[in-house]
């Protein structure tokens, strides 16, 4: 079971992180707008290196969001931030529901 379509209220647009290139990080163009439920608070958090950072944007998605560390989101305030890490939560047999979490800079 997902997390239900009708709980995600808000758009995000993701620009994938491709990799670095001479003058620094390069995206893929933006996809589609993504649904989501986003929440815009302050919370620590360990990124991919496992260094603790500040997250000012949590965001909850339907599994399997292609979205890998360092990309660029936009959020439905308009504000451009950072994809920090990125958690697929699943629980194989039991009812509740699997989505993907992202927490951003």
């Amino acid at each position: 079971m997902n997390v239900p379509p009708f709980l995600l209220r808000h758009r995000i647009t993701i620009e994938r992180y491709r990799g670095e290139g001479p003058i620094g990080p390069v995206y893929w163009p933006p996809g589609d707008p993504v649904r989501a439920l986003v929440s815009e608070r302050v919370r620590t958090v360990r990124d991919r290196t496992g260094a603790e950072v500040v997250s000012t944007a949590q965001i909850i998605t339907a599994p399997g969001l292609d979205c890998p560390p360092q990309s660029r989101i936009t959020l439905p305030s308009g504000r451009i931030t950072t994809a920090l890490h990125i958690a697929a939560h699943t629980a194989p047999g039991l009812p509740v529901p699997q989505s993907t979490e992202v927490f951003a800079e």
